[in-house]
């Protein structure tokens, strides 16, 4: 039978598939998303620090004063990305939890398709940097699997951080699917090799593919803890905040209404409980206090420094004009601080006691390398001006954030304020909107969720429009409230109280921009109607079942991920979290290094759990075995007497838990050494610090040597013993952790 194809590449006309392009108009998009920024930090929203290339973005563009996010990173990220409602698309809480529920699976679902994904479908070319915290712990290893990382929903091209909070100065850094070891540069900034690495990614792009437009989605470390920027910037402030936080708030208030940014009558709302009169504090508090709002104060401007360069360059190149160049944060400003602040964030996570007297020993260093610091609650709720309580609370210190668009080519250069009442589900549809590209209702065989989010595009054109957003849930960790056509219900619920004793309480936001009169009292009908309202919309959004633990989330894992307790790693490796490699937390455990060191000489860690802020290192220096035990900044070192020989022999440490007694024990061939006692068993909260093998990098636990400090002896494998878990311990963490908010 003859065929009906043509026999040669002569006889044939070729054809090749056309790639997906958006409609003509569709704009570059470029998000800056800032970590833990309040409503009053930014120069533009009242602040008194300055950050002016973020005002110059404002001052041509709009500046959003009814936007709202999430109360936490996670959720808020999840929000942005998908434009749904957090709990439906799987990230109740932060992504360091998988809690065995859907509604908190610490990753964004399947069924929830994010904008990198939905714009790379339509043409855009997708990139991001930074912050991703959207994959839970089990998923956070270097062999995948990769489902939740960026490059697998949707970007491009990756580069930054998987957790929460990273070490400005050595921070632990993934390209792509990749470790990426630190440049190497005098003066290392995260936040400046995040926006070198942007421009590279956009060179990139505009080089290969100027046809399409780009998506660059730049998630900063800062402002979260710790506070770390270059001496030069932190010097910036000294004495700027000699007169206290009660002042500052008083300050920031008058010029967020002259400005326009709130009422004219809007009121200061009470201090947060705890907070104290700056007048009440002595001297030397005031001193120390004042410095770590100077160092956040100096992080914040050498951020929008970094803003600025990334300005620069797409003007550069001619593409500012036509990039619609958002900048947000993701939830309020952070009270994890404490009275005081902290040198050592860590200390907070793990519930450890914070000394005034160590802080101020080490004011001086506040914002260098060598602290993880993190400001008073006070200065959190001055950052949040004229607003109530912080990050992870549903008032509006937790909630309402700054929201600047920018975008010469449809909003010319005259700025502008919006009232419209918006949430960041709404951001998501906004940019498919206007890049006119459809969201699916199935992605990769998947049927998704609706979109829950509505486009804010009617609001570049009218200022006075009517807000399309009428209704908007919130909770966090049992937090709940519920905004309705101007109107507001809300609790404090403290973590373990039974949720119908909360008392709630009801705002009218249309009067009462700062929540400080109550009208429960006054409405009581409306404010059941408010609350029946908050279970349906609970309801539709797989918010229940409800979970008001905090840290103690770290307790509820998959045991397939935690019953493992044999561990063989290998010179070079690196195991990311306690999912993925040992969990020496609250437990007894042995390491065996087996080596063979040619001669005295021979030095270098062999195995290391975590970075500077915190962990623990064993290593050999001065031909001596020696363990530093770093609890989040206060040290015990355990040196053996004797010098090691040399040739093949095991070199060990066993921590041993004997009642209330905790002591390191170092082993040479099994045979003791030496044994000390240490302060407790290693705690549990400490997230994503990985553990390292024949090294530790990319910042060194122990101050007694500079990263990585690599074993230059001959070392083949570590082994790992974990013994039990201590149950006592264990119960009283939990119970701690289930009280603390």
């Amino acid at each position: 039978m003859a065929s009906s194809r043509p026999k040669t590449v002569f006889d044939a006309l070729p054809a090749w598939p056309r790639r997906p392009t958006p409609g003509r108009a569709a704009p570059n998009i470029v998000w800056v998303v800032l970590d833990d920024c309040g409503f009053a930090q930014l120069g533009c929203y009242g602040s008194s620090i300055r950050t002016p290339a973020i005002d110059r973005l404002a001052g041509k563009g709009l500046r959003y004063t009814n936007f709202h996010v999430t109360a936490m990173c996670s959720p808020t990220r999840t929000c942005l990305l998908t434009g749904r409602n957090h709990h439906a698309a799987g990230m109740g809480y932060l992504a360091d939890f998988d809690t065995g529920f859907d509604n908190a699976r610490g990753a964004i679902s399947p069924r929830a398709a994010t904008l990198a994904e939905m714009l790379q479908q339509g043409g855009y070319g997708t990139y991001a940097l930074g912050k991703w915290h959207l994959v839970p712990p089990a998923e956070c290893s270097p062999v995948g699997p990769f489902d939740n990382w960026p490059t697998q929903r949707g970007f491009n091209r990756y580069y930054g951080f998987l957790g929460g909070e990273e070490d400005q100065y050595a921070p632990e850094l993934w390209y792509d699917q990749h470790y990426a070891p630190l440049p190497k540069r005098e003066g290392y900034h995260l936040s400046e090799d995040l926006v070198d690495r942007a421009e590279e990614f956009l060179s990139d792009h505009l080089a290969a593919t100027p046809e399409r437009p780009f998506f660059l989605y730049l998630a900063f470390g800062a402002c979260h803890a710790p506070h770390q920027a270059p001496q030069s910037y932190l010097d910036k402030y000294r004495g700027h905040f000699d007169e206290g936080w009660d002042a500052e708030r008083e300050k920031v208030l008058a010029r967020q209404q002259a400005m326009g940014i709130v009422p004219p009558h809007t009121q200061l709302a009470p201090k947060n409980p705890g907070t104290r009169d700056w007048s009440s504090l002595s001297p030397d508090e005031q001193r120390l206090v004042a410095r770590m709002q100077e160092v956040f104060a100096g992080f914040t401007e050498h951020t929008d420094a970094q803003i600025g360069r990334l300005v620069d360059f797409l003007e550069k190149r001619d593409k500012l004009r036509d990039t619609l160049f958002v900048v947000l944060s993701d939830n309020g400003a952070s009270g994890e601080g404490g009275d005081f602040g902290s040198v050592n964030e860590y200390r907070y996570f793990l519930g450890l006691p914070d000394s005034l007297e160590e802080n101020l020993a080490d004011m001086d260093k506040l914002g260098s390398a060598w602290t993880h610091n993190h400001y008073p609650s006070a200065w959190a709720q001055a950052g949040n001006t004229p607003l109530k309580f912080y990050k992870k609370y549903t008032f509006g210190g937790g909630v309402r954030a700054p929201l600047i668009v920018h975008w010469p080519a449809r909003l010319g250069e005259e700025g502008g304020l919006r009232e419209q009442f918006h949430h960041a589900i709404d951001l998501a549809p906004t940019m498919l909107d206007l890049a006119g590209v459809p969201a699916p209702t199935v992605y990769r065989g998947v049927e998704q969720l609706p979109v829950h989010g509505t486009s804010i595009a009617y609001t570049f054109d009218d200022q006075q429009a009517a807000s399309t957003r009428h209704t908007q849930y919130f909770e966090m960790g049992g937090q709940r409230g519920i905004y309705h056509e101007g109107w507001k219900a809300v609790t404090n619920h403290r973590s373990g109280d039974d949720y119908e004793a909360d008392r709630w309480e009801l705002y009218d936001l249309r009067s009462d921009y700062s929540e400080c009169v109550d009208r429960a009292a006054d409405e009581p009908g409306r404010l059941q109607q408010m609350i029946a309202l908050w279970w349906r919309e609970a309801e539709a959004n797989h918010v229940l079942p409800l979970d008001d633990r905090a840290q103690a989330r770290a307790f509820a894992r998959d045991p397939a991920t935690s019953s493992r307790d044999n561990f063989t790693l290998y010179p070079g490796v690196r195991l990311m979290t306690p999912n993925t490699g040992p969990n020496f937390s609250l437990r007894p455990f042995r390491i065996r290094a087996y080596t063979e060191r040619a001669d005295d000489s021979s030095e270098g860690v062999l195995l290391a759990y975590g970075r500077r802020a915190a962990g623990f290192s064993l290593f050999v220096q001065g031909n001596r075995l020696c363990f530093d035990y770093n609890l989040a900044g206060r040290h015990t070192l355990v040196v053996a007497d004797a010098p090691l020989p040399a040739g093949p022999h095991v070199l060990g440490c066993e921590l041993v838990i004997d009642g209330d007694q905790v002591r390191a024990e170092l082993t040479l061939d099994d045979h003791l050494l030496v044994a000390a006692k240490l302060p407790m068993a290693f705690p549990a909260g400490f997230g994503l610090l990985s553990t390292q093998c024949g090294m530790n990098n990319p910042s060194p636990v122990s101050a007694r040597y500079e990263a990585p400090y690599t074993f230059n002896g001959g070392l083949d494998r570590v082994e790992i013993e974990l013994g039990a878990a201590d149950n006592e311990a264990v119960a009283g963490l939990w119970h701690a952790a289930v009280r603390s908010q």
